[in-house]
């Protein structure tokens, strides 16, 4: 915790960093009300990927992270389609690169305060339907500030495989639907990006190793 918030007064000092947060996780999973003290995420943006790897295994407070970890594990990315703001801003710019496999997603938004409820009682039936979907190769709840600000972040084999899970009816389906009918977010951002490569463990292995998890 003492690292998170050092991390506040160190990260703008990291050359070549552009934009970045800082994000706790929920339990089991990180779909979860319940916070996770154990895990901790950190999303920056790079002018390049070569200063991308340099200085997240270079630079003192990376350097730090990864010391005091029993595991870390990094993923490189690049925007391929991006819309919407985050803290009112647009922090990534899509590139020309085609998409490539495996892909990664990520969704942000800020809940308003009437929604909340809602919101959170929708969120432990998509965490089961995600769950449970053997494609899906990684996949997380992280956030910048308890109940409001959530974010989710997850990886896929194709776009074939993350469009059947969007799309498929169900628990996450309707809660879009909900979402859009019934104006939840004060402010949303999706993303999509090609993983480049990766870093470390996640679970003793790295997760773009597996295509496909067991049933």
């Amino acid at each position: 915790m003492s690292m998170m918030v050092a991390a506040r007064m160190m990260l703008p000092r990291v050359e070549g960093i552009g934009f970045w947060k800082l994000c706790g996780s929920g339990a089991g999973e990180g779909f979860d009300i319940v916070p996770n003290p154990r895990v901790f995420a950190i999303l920056a943006t790079w002018p390049d990927a070569e200063t991308a790897r340099h200085q997240t295994k270079t630079a003192g407070i990376f350097a730090r992270y990864v010391a005091h970890a029993s595991e870390s594990w990094s993923v490189f990315l690049n925007t391929t389609s991006v819309r919407g703001q985050w803290a009112g801003i647009a922090p990534f710019t899509a590139s020309d690169t085609p998409q490539t496999a495996p892909l990664a997603v990520l969704t942000r938004a800020t809940i308003k305060t009437r929604n909340i409820l809602r919101f959170w009682g929708r969120v432990p039936n998509i965490s089961a339907v995600i769950s449970d979907d053997p494609k899906v190769m990684f996949k997380i709840g992280i956030g910048e500030a308890p109940l409001l600000n959530q974010i989710t972040f997850s990886v896929w084999p194709d776009a074939h495989s993350m469009a059947e899970f969007a799309r498929r009816d169900g628990p996450h389906a309707r809660a879009i639907r909900s979402v859009r009918d019934e104006n939840w977010f004060k402010e949303e951002l999706y993303a999509r990006f090609t993983i480049v490569g990766d870093r470390g463990t996640w679970g003793g292995s790295s997760p773009l190793t597996q295509t496909e998890r067991p049933a």
